[in-house]
């Protein structure tokens, strides 16, 4: 386990960070300011890591931006806006979002609950529960909770895939100086219908 606190988020809350997520993002794109959570749900002061997906509803729901952290020095409500910022901007996926493509972005949170560092990853990695996070030296990446299942990726090709986005070998999570931290994480995310919010 973790340094991050223990976190689990009722629908209401979730629905907020959702709902933080995207005034963030929108915040930031039209008016290039930071966001204030303001009065925060109990929820939101818990320090735990979290990570905003954006993705675009159009043609075949390409990815916009994704960003965050597994571990949490900062309180939910600023990392989500950090997060949110962060994938909205050039830095995630190579292009900054664009005013006119807000109506037809999908936003998702994922709220880190807990973090398992693991010797057998196979053995202890629950597909569409855990994110994974590999670590060798200076090289990072992790990979968001719900990919394998909407991808029908395999524990094995999950954890290939999290090693090439580190840029590192893709099995090198096989190795005994490469660490593998698994995340489990609540993931939130508006409908596609521009509806209500759903839990994963």
């Amino acid at each position: 386990m973790s340094e991050a606190q223990t976190v689990r988020l009722s629908y209401e809350d979730g629905a907020r960070a959702v709902e933080l997520a995207r005034e963030s993002v929108e915040s930031y794109v039209l008016h290039g300011q930071r966001e204030q959570p303001g009065s925060m749900r109990d929820a939101f002061y818990a320090r735990t890591g979290a990570f905003v997906r954006i993705q675009s509803t159009r043609g075949r729901g390409r990815l916009r931006g994704c960003a965050g952290a597994y571990r949490g020095n900062d309180q939910l409500g600023h990392a989500i806006v950090d997060a949110a910022i962060k994938a909205a901007s050039g830095d995630s996926c190579g292009s900054e979002v664009d005013p006119a493509e807000l109506p037809n972005l999908k936003i998702s949170v994922c709220v880190v609950c807990n973090t398992l560092l693991t010797d057998d990853p196979v053995e202890d990695l629950e597909l569409g529960t855990h994110g994974v996070a590999v670590d060798a030296g200076s090289n990072h990446s992790w990979l968001y909770p719900t990919l394998p299942v909407e991808n029908g990726w395999s524990k094995e090709e999950f954890l290939s895939r999290a090693c090439r986005k580190a840029k590192i070998s893709p099995l090198a999570w096989q190795d005994d100086d490469t660490m593998i931290t698994l995340f489990e994480g609540q993931v939130f995310r508006e409908r596609p219908d521009g509806g209500s919010v759903e839990e994963l």
